[in-house]
């Protein structure tokens, strides 16, 4: 129980953190005055924004055809707003820098370097590898309940969660496509879809791990543990995409449902004889110890590696680790029910 008491101790950290967090930066009156001029003139000191000039009706102006980028490269452009603020924080953290302050945040986010228009490279690569992860992990999962462990008389597996376990795996990788994709172009869009993805994978965690743990077989009673978290997600994610998208109240949800899955998951792993719980300790721990990096966030390293595209970073062998459990456990589940029908 030392175990989940730690855990709780880090969520109880992260919580306090999301409450005092702000964003110094973008209410630097330096900083938004630059902004401002930049919207106005289309440029910041000697560099200009072809995209920020308009014409007299407020209609953009790109100059003529044959002065404008190739189309294979004009996806890497940012509209003239996000060029500004661009811009603008790095101008503003050179001074910085010269008066001997620290970097701050704007906007929510550390003023990171962007690489052929991808806004946050690191952690865009990282989702890249999560996602590929996810990938390996369910299809090792599928050869080996389809093809490598005995099937029942109507071919359908006899691990019970099979049907449940593809779905996370789809979800999964769902999530860190749209990861990947967010942190390339951080827009309302890519925002809101990245968010929405997050919840649902969540929240369908949260579901197997009550299934799981708690070995609920029937269908009618799967049901009845499933269908009040379906709709309590369903009803957040709308919430989000179509009212208002409260970064806040997300948090504590998403909070919420992981640290409740992350207690059931390490309670379980302490009192089971499942040959393979040190694996289930491993990830809960691990999953505990990298909100720390929340927690205790710091200014990005040569403008590329922040406190997040880390955290990033140790989702990848936890993910393994996690996938492997999830074998392990098919061919345990598959043994046990075979031994039961000798």
């Amino acid at each position: 129980m030392a175990q989940c008491r730690l855990v709780l101790l880090f969520a109880s950290l992260l919580w306090i953190a999301v409450v005092v967090n702000a964003s110094a930066g973008d209410a630097d009156p330096v900083y938004k005055a630059c902004v401002e001029q930049c919207e106005k003139t289309g440029c910041v000191g000697d560099k200009c924004f072809q995209h920020c000039k308009f014409s007299s009706d407020g209609v953009p102006i790109d100059g003529p055809w044959f002065l404008q980028e190739p189309l294979y490269q004009r996806w890497k452009q940012w509209g003239c707003h996000s060029d500004c603020r661009y811009q603008c924080m790095f101008d503003r953290e050179e001074e910085r820098e010269k008066l001997g302050y620290k970097p701050i945040k704007y906007h929510g986010k550390w003023p990171l370097q962007r690489v052929y228009g991808i806004q946050e490279p690191v952690s865009v690569a990282l989702s890249g590898i999560n996602l590929a992860m996810q990938f390996h992990g369910w299809v090792s999962f599928f050869i080996l309940v389809n093809y490598k462990l005995p099937l029942r008389p109507n071919r359908r597996t006899y691990y019970e969660y099979t049907g449940l376990l593809h779905l996370y795996g789809l979800l999964a990788m769902n999530s860190w496509l749209w990861s990947a994709v967010f942190h390339t172009r951080d827009v309302e869009l890519t925002e809101k879809l990245d968010y929405s993805s997050a919840v649902a994978l969540l929240g369908f965690s949260l579901i197997v791990a009550i299934l799981r743990v708690f070995n609920v077989r029937d269908e009618a009673a799967r049901v009845m543990v499933a269908a009040p978290l379906i709709a309590f997600v369903t009803t957040h994610i709308l919430y989000l995409n179509f009212y208002q998208l409260d970064y806040g109240l997300n948090m504590k949800v998403c909070i919420g449902m992981g640290l409740a899955q992350l207690l059931i998951w390490a309670v379980w792993a302490g009192v089971t004889r499942h040959p393979s719980r040190w694996k289930l300790w491993v990830v809960a721990a691990g999953g505990g110890l990298a909100m720390l990096l929340d927690i205790y966030d710091f200014p990005p390293y040569l403008k590329f590696v922040d406190a997040h595209a880390l955290w990033h970073a140790t989702t990848i062998p936890l993910t393994f680790l996690w996938w492997s459990f999830i074998r392990d456990d098919a061919e345990f589940r598959t043994s046990a029910l075979l031994k039961k029908t000798k």
